[in-house]
């Protein structure tokens, strides 16, 4: 034991950089109760609400604001979003307890979080390889989210300045010629606004988990949901506005097929930041005394919630006008623009959407990127800051430049058969995020045992526990693993 009483990650104790200059402990002086492995006065998430704040926040981004909605869409409208709500309670929830207990057992990185001991035996060093997995996922879908973020920033921009002019109604070859034009084609431009996307994120996590993600994040969260809600009260008294919610809400339930099944797990997965760290981090600052149970729920109820209400916002609105609403991943950014031109005020509430996909955005890249900081800074003893320039310059070059040209200037380039943007997409989100989580239910049902179902509830033996247990044993990997065949 060294001098401080700390232990080594490998015998199942913190890390001896775990708080060390992350943030001012001042804030939370008042937590002089010892949670086990956390010394006295570290930081914690100050309560319930501010943790499913930060979780939301970290799963309410793109992909409730801009993938969601154009997968109801493809998808059958109705129907996909009951088999959504459904595998959200289903799957979801219960995979958002793995990845608690996980990473509150030990209060380490997503990396060593599968290290320490169970039942009594040190755990082979072979199942950090689910960790670093986890973090190739983290990279992988930041090479393409931070460009999204620049799209988003110049639509902001040109709005603002009156270049993209929605002041009278646009066709969608306008809208078509502005995205080519002004996102597609201008990659030194795109590139800049990328790279401010990031600057803001510096910003914030160069300020800690505390300090920075938690309090950015109970601000921001309260000002998207004013943002959403105003947006759906807008579209949902348009004229015409009806027959879009009876697309979004009425089943048509021959839609209803095993693909779509495939496609709904896929964007659960995606939407709750399943399978690269995220929840494994966040969870390490939770309270032993947390009720994990809880927190789950009212994630998978919030995150379902701002999923559910990002459909109200887009669907009344492009029926409202005729515009087709399976026009894919440039709904957001070519269909949309349209409908706001016909709008009152369009200019305004365009700037209000936008400006809410960049708070969705900001809100989840923050704490993915926590994710490589947070085990660059403990693992490798890496300063806080420098780990933050590191992770940050690190996917900026080989992540956000890559996918920028590779619209353009190296559109030729491809790896399996995709464009860079897809093809960092594809290996993220449908190979490296499932085997994440398929190693992480397998963990905790084969590894972790007993000493899962005590981290999870002080009532291990409870019928609830039990069932749990059983279910992310024995069918939730089934499940991944039909998903993910079905995928390649």
């Amino acid at each position: 034991m060294p001098a401080n009483g700390w232990a080594d990650p490998a015998f199942g104790l913190p890390h001896p950089h775990r708080f060390k200059n992350l943030f001012p402990l001042k804030l939370h002086e008042h937590r002089k109760k010892r949670t086990p492995n956390r010394p006295v006065g570290a930081p914690t998430f100050c309560a319930r609400l501010t943790y499913v704040l930060t979780v939301a926040g970290a799963t309410v981004g793109f992909g409730a604001t801009w993938r969601f909605p154009y997968l109801v869409g493809q998808n059958g409208g109705g129907a996909y979003v009951l088999v959504f709500c459904l595998a959200m309670f289903l799957i979801g929830i219960p995979m958002i307890l793995v990845e608690n207990v996980i990473g509150r057992r030990l209060h380490v990185n997503s990396v060593d979080s599968f290290g320490g001991q169970a039942q009594g035996k040190n755990i082979p060093a072979g199942w950090k390889i689910i960790g670093y997995l986890g973090l190739l996922g983290a990279f992988g879908i930041m090479a393409y989210y931070m460009v999204l973020g620049g799209w988003v920033i110049s639509y902001i921009v040109h709005l603002a300045s009156g270049a993209l002019d929605i002041s009278a109604p646009i066709t969608r070859e306008t809208a078509k010629n502005f995205f080519e034009s002004s996102v597609t084609n201008s990659p030194w431009e795109i590139m800049a606004y990328t790279f401010a996307f990031v600057m803001v994120n510096y910003y914030i996590l160069a300020k800690g988990i505390i300090e920075g993600i938690e309090k950015s994040v109970k601000y921001l969260m309260p000002l998207l949901f004013l943002f959403l809600i105003g947006m759906v009260i807008r579209n949902i008294t348009l004229p015409g506005a009806m027959e879009g919610i009876v697309f979004y809400l009425k089943p048509d339930f021959s839609k209803i097929t095993p693909q779509l099944f495939i496609y709904v797990l896929g964007q659960v997965f995606f939407a709750l930041s399943l399978g690269f760290g995220v929840l494994i981090t966040l969870s390490s600052y939770l309270n032993k005394e947390e009720n994990l149970i809880h927190t789950a729920v009212l994630t998978g109820i919030v995150n379902t919630a701002i999923a559910v209400l990002a459909g109200f916002m887009i669907f009344p609105s492009l029926f409202s006008f005729g515009i087709a609403p399976d026009s894919g991943p440039t709904l957001v950014f070519q269909s949309l623009p349209i409908v706001f031109s016909h709008l009152w005020a369009g200019k305004f509430f365009a700037i209000i959407f936008f400006g809410l996909l960049l708070i969705a955005a900001l809100t989840t890249s923050i704490t993915i990127y926590e994710v490589l900081v947070t085990v660059l800074h403990e693992k490798f003893g890496m300063s806080r800051i420098w780990a933050i320039t590191l992770t940050m310059g690190g996917i900026f070059i080989f992540g956000n430049v890559p996918t920028i040209l590779g619209d353009n200037l190296w559109k030729d380039a491809s790896i399996f058969g995709k464009s860079i943007f897809d093809a960092f997409d594809f290996v993220s989100g449908n190979i490296l995020f499932m085997l994440t989580a398929l190693g992480c239910a397998i963990f905790v049902g084969f590894v972790l045992k007993d000493e899962a179902k005590k981290e999870l509830s002080p009532t291990p033996d409870s019928l609830f526990t039990k069932i749990w247990f059983n279910y992310v044993k024995y069918v939730v990997p089934v499940i991944i693993v039909v998903i993910f065949a079905s995928l390649l």
